[in-house]
């Protein structure tokens, strides 16, 4: 849907919001209430007034506001309390989701909302998508930082899977440079029950069934996704209601992409077969989720009890390295369980099922001074020194 001019929100508050929508609008609003210490201080919901401010595409920190007392765009609201407050920062792409979660971000906390749109070059489109957001959030009177990556995929790598990493990276450090300790992520129930499938597709364990978590931190950034049982369908009705444009990525109707064949064909199936699907999966994954915090727990116990990883000083090495003899104490199920907890713990790293497989015979197999064990595991190598194992990463393997 092309940009076009935007009517105001505070001049289309709609009469009433689709109950799973006002579900996550009131959890919003509560977080935000808490945040700033007390209830009071989170912005009147009834009053949805925008303050003015400038569109600041590409800046290093927000353009303060200057057109405060234009009659046209009424005053500025009145919220001291969280003005004093750091900005809260919505990742913002110019799609219906993001769309509506900048225009909730706006709603409950007037004046201290900070667009980021990260501008990943990847498809003749991405231009129009600036340009559409640069537009609305101007009509909205929101700050906006244009943020521009590079997303190469590594070998091995999905084209998706990177463009996630860097818009990762680039919303982290976006947020760092305009004060910004919260990033809201406009994913919702749709979105989720994707996630899910897509892992299940893929063969994923409890950390792929968990799918997406309400919150998580990245480089000291916390990262919030408030629309995440709200369906995509109550989004879009609730935009339309208010007369707020938005734009169609393209590459969404590309049924090459395991994720849009499972978005065009098996959610509308879901839809007819299972109405309540979008609840149920969710369930599933809260399940999946608990277990798996369960197992990250006693790996943490493991690591803390005779496997303490001692410090290490081989060149090339990351981390510390983890003794052979304690980890083959214990039984093959929490070995698996430590090993990937200390990869993607210490390492950032991930092995597959084969590697990991490879990696347990090769433990279980460890009994002479001589055994060599040198393995490919997520982005190194498991390198046996000594009595223990260290990681090296790819660069410094050899």
């Amino acid at each position: 849907m092309a940009a076009s001019p935007t009517p105001s929100p505070a001049d289309a508050e709609p009469a009433g919001l689709p109950a799973a929508l006002a579900a996550a609008r009131k959890s919003a609003l509560i977080a935000l209430a808490e945040l700033a210490g007390s209830a009071s201080s989170a912005a009147n919901p009834a009053n949805p007034a925008y303050p003015a401010g400038t569109v600041n595409a590409g800046a290093a920190a927000p353009e303060s506001s200057s057109a405060g007392s234009d009659a046209s765009r009424g005053p500025r609201p009145r919220a001291p309390a969280t003005e004093a407050l750091h900005p809260l920062a919505v990742a913002f792409s110019g799609g219906a989701d993001s769309t509506a979660l900048l225009r909730l971000a706006c709603d409950l906390a007037p004046g201290r909302v900070q667009a980021f749109h990260i501008h990943h070059g990847l498809q003749d489109a991405a231009d129009d998508f600036e340009r559409h957001c640069v537009t609305l959030c101007s009509a909205w009177q929101v700050p906006l930082a244009v943020v521009r990556v590079q997303a190469r995929h590594a070998p091995g790598e999905s084209p998706e899977d990177a463009a996630r990493r860097a818009r990762y990276a680039a919303l982290a450090e976006a947020a760092r440079s305009h004060g910004a300790q919260r990033v809201w992520l406009g994913q919702h129930a749709d979105d989720q029950v994707e996630t899910l499938l897509l892992a299940l597709s893929r063969g994923a364990g409890l950390p792929g069934l968990a799918a997406m978590s309400t919150r998580f931190e990245r480089d000291g950034v916390h990262f919030e996704r408030p629309l995440l049982a709200v369906p995509g369908a109550d989004l879009r009705a609730w935009l339309q209601a208010l007369g707020i444009e938005w734009v169609e990525d393209p590459s969404n109707q590309d049924a090459t992409f395991t994720r849009n064949r499972i978005r065009l064909q098996l959610m509308p199936a879901l839809e007819a077969a299972f109405p309540q699907f979008r609840q149920t999966f969710a369930r599933s994954a809260r399940h999946a989720a608990q277990a798996q915090s369960l197992l990250e727990q006693v790996a943490a116990a493991d690591l803390a009890v005779g496997l303490a990883p001692t410090a290490m000083g081989v060149e090339g090495g990351e981390g510390e390295a983890l003794p052979i003899a304690a980890l083959q104490a214990l039984t093959r199920e929490r070995q698996a369980n430590l090993l990937r907890h200390w990869l993607r713990t210490a390492h950032r790293t991930a092995p597959t099922a084969a590697q990991l497989e490879e990696v347990l015979g090769q433990v279980a197999a460890c009994r002479t001074r001589g055994h060599r064990i040198h393995l490919r595991v997520g982005a190194g190598h498991l390198v046996r020194e000594g009595p223990t194992l260290i990681f090296l990463p790819t660069d410094t393997a050899g």
